[in-house]
């Protein structure tokens, strides 16, 4: 069942170092103009409230110099409208033994006298400045209905001033606003500019990993390789940090290369020395084995135990005769010796392989799956045909007797229906229909229902000297370099080959490119029209 991908798991993605170091920048550039519109902020509010404070102060010098204590009527409230107070300014005086006598609130009316600019206050506001301190420094007091003030008394404490927060706070509120646009409009523009400037300075780093990306790409594992790849000198100055980085690359390069240049030269002598080996022991073993043979079928009959030897002699002789064909054939491959490349049909070719295997293997029941016409490609097919063989031989060598082993063809264009066989040959030879699917290359499975490959060797079976059980294979003349041969005879002819394997079936998959209509075919002839070959569908003769 597919996850689906949460928003905490994209969180937890890896940033790349562009977008941290932008991210950082911005992240810092916030920090600073939140600290900076915080304290302008601060010191606005103070610079505001100490002016209010001076202008409450103002009025209370009024008040005590106009209206003394001990005034009657509305005139002694006239204070809170007159000297330029606010709209909203509150006064009140108390008596000398602190009791409230009254207080008036200015409004916005036109009146002439100040009288008739007042208003008087209800008991809550009346009662909210009486609680405040009548110290002669300024407070702030919340007066219900009217808002926050700025509360100052009389140094006798007779009156109270209160003037209204309400201009302070609109003015801190609009810096507040202006700060805060302007803070993300700069935070935009530093993230653009930050992203294109750490653009620019990480360019030569993007350099230096797009070399090291080439190098990662080059078939370093085996063959002859030419490691020319370096960061370029702009890249590789010791004075700047890529350029460290650069230059300990370029070093590391030389290095591996020096490495590979001199596995190389050993794996050319040990290549050389294994085709000289196997070329020289060709001629010393085909001795070994006629005269083992040549004395055994002698006028002289030998004893029991004798030809019990001599054919234990021959059959040994057989067995590195066939290790020594299979290294020779390895290190002429391994040396890149071309082969005789022509247009060869892969289904007349797997009918013959198939044929030798049931001969072999009459235990095993052989199966065909076959196209129609026939399914060229461009390739030694001498080969092919050891490929083929190997191939088959293992399925034989590495299953009991009774298993199926399919040898299956499909063409590069797919579609073409496969006739199914009506007779089957003693040998349990026989051919199936099905549906070969679309392809740009011709495919080659061999699948049997074995037991399958062990799991931990199946990594390595195409590796040399690969044994799955070495008791069993070195019983059938198993060398371990069949499959290896496989892989590189396949490899030579640049196609693929891989393997699936769980108990009940296993198939080993080839992929070769087709052969194109202007090559000329094995006999050097045309191609043959589709259909040509309708035998090779069908079956063997027994």
């Amino acid at each position: 069942m597919r996850r689906s991908s949460s928003p905490t798991s994209a969180l937890r993605r890896p940033w790349t170092l562009r977008t941290r170091l932008v991210v950082s920048a911005v992240a810092l550039i916030a920090v600073v103009a939140a600290v900076i519109g915080t304290v302008t902020t601060i010191a606005l509010r103070s610079y505001l409230q100490g002016q209010l404070d001076e202008k409450v102060g103002e009025g209370l010098v009024g008040a005590q110099r106009f209206h003394p204590p001990g005034s009657v009527g509305g005139s002694q409230f006239d204070f809170v409208a007159m000297g330029g107070a606010p709209v909203g300014t509150v006064g009140a005086r108390f008596g000398p033994d602190g009791a409230l006598e009254g207080g008036a609130k200015s409004n916005n009316s036109v009146g002439r006298l100040p009288r008739e600019r007042l208003d008087g206050l209800s008991g809550a506001q009346s009662a909210a400045l009486a609680r405040v301190p009548r110290d002669g420094a300024p407070h702030t007091a919340e007066i219900p209905g009217l808002g926050d003030y700025r509360v100052r008394s009389s140094p006798d404490g007779t009156v109270v001033l209160a003037m209204p927060l309400r201009e302070v706070d609109r003015t801190v509120a609009r810096l507040i606003g202006v700060e805060a646009w302007v803070t993300v409009a700069g935070l935009v523009a530093a993230g653009i500019a930050g992203a294109a400037m750490v653009g620019v300075a990480l360019r030569p780093l993007r350099r230096v990993a797009a070399t090291a990306t080439r190098v990662s790409e080059l078939p370093l594992h085996q063959g002859e390789v030419a490691l020319h790849v370096r960061v370029p000198a702009a890249e590789a100055d010791a004075r700047t940090e890529v350029g460290q980085v650069g230059a300990a690359l370029n070093r590391m390069l030389g290095h591996v290369g020096s490495a590979l240049s001199a596995r190389q030269e050993s794996e050319t002598r040990v290549r050389r020395f294994v085709a000289d080996a196997s070329h020289e022991l060709r001629t010393p073993l085909a001795s070994i084995r006629g005269y083992a043979e040549l004395t055994r079928r002698g006028p002289e009959r030998p004893g029991p135990e004798t030809r019990h030897a001599l054919g234990r002699i021959e059959s040994e002789a057989q067995r590195m005769t066939g290790l020594v064909e299979d290294l020779l054939l390895l290190a002429r491959l391994d040396s890149g010796r071309p082969l005789s490349y022509e247009s060869t049909d892969l289904s007349a070719l797997v009918v013959d392989a198939v044929s030798d295997a049931r001969a072999a293997g009459p235990g095993h029941l052989w199966r065909l799956e076959l196209p129609d016409g026939p399914v060229l490609v461009h390739g030694d097919g001498g080969r092919l045909h050891q490929v083929l063989v190997n191939l088959l031989a293992n399925a034989r060598t590495h299953t009991p007797e009774g298993t199926t082993v399919t040898a299956r063809v499909r063409g590069p264009e797919g579609g073409g229906r496969i006739a199914s066989a009506a007779g089957m040959s003693a040998a349990g030879m026989s051919a199936t229909g099905l549906s070969a699917a679309g392809s740009s290359a011709v495919l080659l499975e061999v699948q049997d229902d074995g037991p399958g490959v062990p799991p931990g060797l199946l990594p390595h079976v195409f590796e040399r000297f690969a044994r799955g059980d070495a008791s069993r294979s070195r019983a059938a003349g198993s060398t371990g370099l069949g499959l290896a041969i496989v892989q590189a005879v396949v490899g030579a002819h640049g196609g693929t080959v891989g393997v699936e394997s769980a108990p009940g079936r296993t198939v080993f998959t080839v992929t070769l490119p087709p052969a194109r209509p202007d090559r000329p075919t094995a006999a050097g002839l045309p191609l043959p029209p589709a259909g040509s070959q309708p035998g090779h569908s069908l079956t063997t003769p027994p």
